[in-house]
């Protein structure tokens, strides 16, 4: 794997960039469905989107495209993020440069269900830090 995957419940985890070469062992590891938040074209040395989603649609995951600029979600891509947690079979793997968004994403959308406090503990588990005073601002829940 080029990146480390960090479970934070059976249902979710977070990445960092993912390479086409790792779609077959995330597959094997159980994976179900990918969600990437970084948009095409970030860095020259990312993989073009549609190369992961056809990695992806050949070994069977799911695939959901959420594109965000770095620091820049909103509420309706919080929404989004939901949605696909939802709607996606689990567990649901999210990637983006090196993980900042996609947990800050799920975070947002799991303060009301999980709480802020254990989502920041959640998250410091897999080295990310993040505020549980901004997870307080009651955005969407979704059932993971």
């Amino acid at each position: 794997m080029s990146a480390p995957v960090h479970r934070l419940t059976p249902a979710f985890g977070v990445a960092a960039q993912l390479t086409v070469d790792d779609i077959a062992a995330l597959a094997a590891q159980g994976w179900r469905s990918l969600v990437c938040n970084r948009p095409d074209g970030e860095a020259a040395d990312q993989p073009a989107n549609a190369a992961l989603a056809q990695a992806a649609q050949a070994h069977g995951l799911a695939w959901r495209e959420l594109p965000i600029r770095s620091g820049q979600w909103h509420d309706a891509d919080v929404v989004a993020f939901a949605a696909a947690l939802r709607e996606l079979p689990a567990p649901v793997l999210a990637f983006c440069r090196s993980g900042t968004r996609s947990i800050h994403l799920w975070a947002l959308a799991m303060a009301d269900a999980l709480g802020p406090e254990h989502i920041a503990r959640l998250a410091a588990d897999a080295g990310y830090a993040l505020d549980p005073a901004v997870l307080r601002r009651g955005t969407p829940a979704a059932p993971r």
